[in-house]
């Protein structure tokens, strides 16, 4: 395995490492973002195993003692497994999350108390913005969020727009079919009474770049994109209603 390297917006690398085992043949990527600022931040950390590959990768851009934040989605192994690894790593960084999310989950497993966040909140790094959107359920988890980089227009969105197999750093085609085909296979997704206005929510943004943490990032009318998905998932709730 190799974690390679790619700008997807000014000043946003995305570090990916391709996981042929998951979900084979396609297999799977495990994708992480540098933001370089002033106050440099990664969003997504990734499973501790792979520390050993993704940190390298930081330190090609730049120090990994310089990271400043540490972010990511949700709770889960595959965004934040190696927190602790990174806070060791890079001594005067903090993990920013939502108030939610640093409550129920993080408030004890990070190794040094993480910076709560309320919806909407900016945090500017110094050439870069980034605010805090607060997703419950959506796609999943109740913490769950994204990240708005302001001075891009990139979404880091997550788990949204979720795809298989190893593409292009960045693509311009329409993400929503290879999304819904991932989540046949996963059923990932938390499809409730919020999950199409939380979309259209994030569509009102209107990125330019979406961030995807599986699969490949998306250039283009953001916006469209992200009604183009709540409109799949609000075909779903219907078809559900109907049985």
């Amino acid at each position: 395995m190799e974690t390679t390297i790619a700008e997807v917006a000014d000043g946003i690398f995305r570090l990916s490492t391709y996981l042929p085992q998951i979900a084979a043949p396609a297999g799977f990527t495990m994708n992480q973002f540098l933001l370089v600022a002033d106050e440099p931040m990664l969003f997504h950390l990734g499973h501790r195993e792979l520390f050993p590959l993704v940190a390298p990768a930081v330190a090609r851009l730049l120090p990994v003692e310089r990271l400043r934040w540490l972010a990511f989605g949700h709770v889960e192994a595959d965004e934040c497994g190696s927190m602790n690894q990174w806070l060791a790593a890079a001594p005067h960084a903090e993990v920013a999350h939502g108030a939610v999310g640093c409550m129920v989950s993080l408030n004890d497993m990070a190794d040094r108390p993480p910076r709560p966040l309320a919806d909407g909140e900016v945090l500017d790094l110094g050439g870069k913005r980034v605010r805090h959107l607060d997703t419950p359920h959506v796609p999943h988890n109740w913490e769950s969020r994204v990240l708005y980089e302001e001075t891009t227009g990139t979404l880091l969105c997550g788990d949204l727009f979720t795809h298989l197999g190893n593409g292009p750093p960045v693509v311009s085609d329409d993400l929503r079919e290879q999304a819904m085909i991932a989540e046949e296979a996963f059923l990932a997704t938390s499809l409730g009474p919020h999950t199409v206005s939380t979309l259209h929510r994030l569509a009102e943004l209107e990125p330019r770049t979406l961030a995807v943490m599986h699969g490949s990032s998306f250039s283009g009318d953001g916006g469209g994109a992200l009604r183009g998905l709540a409109d799949a998932y609000q075909g779903r709730l219907d078809a559900m209603a109907a049985v």
